[in-house]
């Protein structure tokens, strides 16, 4: 879709969407897309004035669709946070459509570097802040009799390289908790994992380690834009009721 001159959806395809670490990189891209494509977003992150700015950012465009972004802080590691932001989304438009659980770090080493602070960092956001998206969202869904969860996990849930052993290990984790999600839930809840590969983001800028920096620095040569990850997004939100997009493996052609 043209993100320059985005169709307005009939109403009744209208979503009130929300999203994690939505100011920057894949979530900002994904918040960005959706606002101009017609939905309601409602944007979460720490960094509130970076969400204003895309709040501003994206008006004009959201305007044109019906669309709209609300930016909303949040830590997915308050499990408050995360429930006033499942709340604040439900007053302000009476349901909640989606979830897009996309906060993540990913602060790479070697087990041997002994970066427990940023081990637990890791164990934190991507996995205890997906469990509170779910433990607020679903209830939710399950009173609506509808709704839709999306995990952003990633390539490395599938597999493991030197230095990625935990964040590996906490993207598995959410590659597994959001299928055990799908396997229990009511066929009118749909759920998708996306996974992306390398992608261009700040995520890397977390990386202490100097060998693990100067090895993702090589790895980015061909990383693809976040907007790739936020059409993939996009399209299992789009899908009929009836079909459910479970799994979408999202990198760049030359990567291997």
């Amino acid at each position: 879709m043209d993100n320059d001159q985005p169709k307005s959806p009939r109403p009744s395809d209208q979503k009130v969407v929300l999203v994690t670490g939505a100011s920057s990189g894949i979530g900002e891209a994904i918040a960005a897309r959706l606002a101009g494509e017609g939905h309601q977003v409602v944007a979460g992150a720490r960094r509130t004035e970076r969400l204003r700015r895309l709040a501003d950012r994206t008006a004009e465009t959201a305007a044109r669709s019906g669309g709209g972004l609300l930016p909303v802080r949040l830590d997915v590691t308050d499990r408050g946070d995360v429930d006033a932001f499942v709340a604040t989304a439900r007053d302000r438009f009476g349901r909640v459509d989606a979830f897009i659980a996309n906060a993540g770090v990913m602060p790479l080493s070697p087990l041997g570097a002994l970066l427990v602070d940023e081990w637990e960092r890791m164990i934190d956001v991507n996995v205890r802040g997906l469990l509170y998206g779910i433990a607020s969202a679903l209830p939710v869904f399950t009173a609506q009799g509808a709704g839709h969860f999306v995990t952003i996990a990633s390539i490395g849930a599938h597999e493991v390289v030197p230095t990625s052993a935990v964040y590996s290990g906490t993207k598995f984790a959410a590659w597994a908790i959001t299928e055990g999600l799908r396997l229990e839930s009511d066929p009118s809840i749909r759920v998708t994992t996306v996974s992306p590969g390398v992608v261009t983001s700040e995520l890397a800028d977390s990386i202490t380690d100097r060998g693990a920096a100067e090895a993702m620095r090589a790895y980015r040569a061909h990383a693809i834009e976040p907007d790739a990850v936020a059409g993939a997004v996009s399209y299992a939100l789009a899908q009929p009721e009836d079909v459910d997009v479970n799994e979408i493996v999202v990198r760049p052609a030359r990567q291997r």
